[in-house]
């Protein structure tokens, strides 16, 4: 039973993380941290791309908190819970990577689903990157995807409203 309780903290943690992600990549990257996404949203044959320094947020989090759940730096003043909302951090950057940068924009493996969760991901993230710029938009997360039918008519739907300029290739 001991290992019931973080393994739960851990857990909630990744699924905290999705709702983290999602309002960060609508509110932060589409907005003040645009500069830092841009580069995502545009050709490019770089390796790296300046987005990915919210990556190296991600980990800051992560590390900060098995920081703060160590005994070893903070002693008597460390905070148990941290080490496992730090693991669950470091599994949401885990997933994030092998879902976002290699399923969805292929960066790290090629393989295109033809049916299930994992092509419903894919066309909801290239329906997000069906808008021109930072305004509008839609599917900010990361890990859960809407049905792509319902992003399609949202998309049809900021456009007819000038909200955003969508891409003629998206089919919105």
């Amino acid at each position: 039973m001991d290992f019931l309780l973080p393994a739960l903290i851990v857990l909630a943690t990744v699924v905290a993380m999705e709702l983290v992600a999602w309002s960060s990549h609508k509110y932060i990257m589409h907005g003040f941290g645009w500069g830092w996404h841009r580069d995502h949203h545009e050709p490019h044959d770089n390796l790296l791309e300046r987005n990915d320094l919210y990556a190296l947020v991600g980990a800051a989090a992560s590390i900060s908190m098995f920081l703060i759940g160590s005994p070893m730096i903070l002693g008597d003043g460390a905070w148990w819970p941290a080490t496992w909302i730090g693991l669950g951090i470091l599994f949401y950057g885990i997933i994030y990577t092998l879902v976002h940068d290699g399923l969805v924009h292929q960066r790290y493996f090629k393989w295109v689903p033809k049916r299930g969760y994992a092509k419903r991901l894919v066309q909801a993230h290239k329906l997000h990157h069906a808008t021109i710029g930072k305004e509008g938009g839609v599917s900010f997360g990361f890990v859960f995807a809407r049905d792509p039918a319902k992003l399609k008519a949202e998309l049809r739907r900021q456009r007819e409203a000038g909200i955003a300029v969508v891409r003629e290739s998206a089919g919105a």
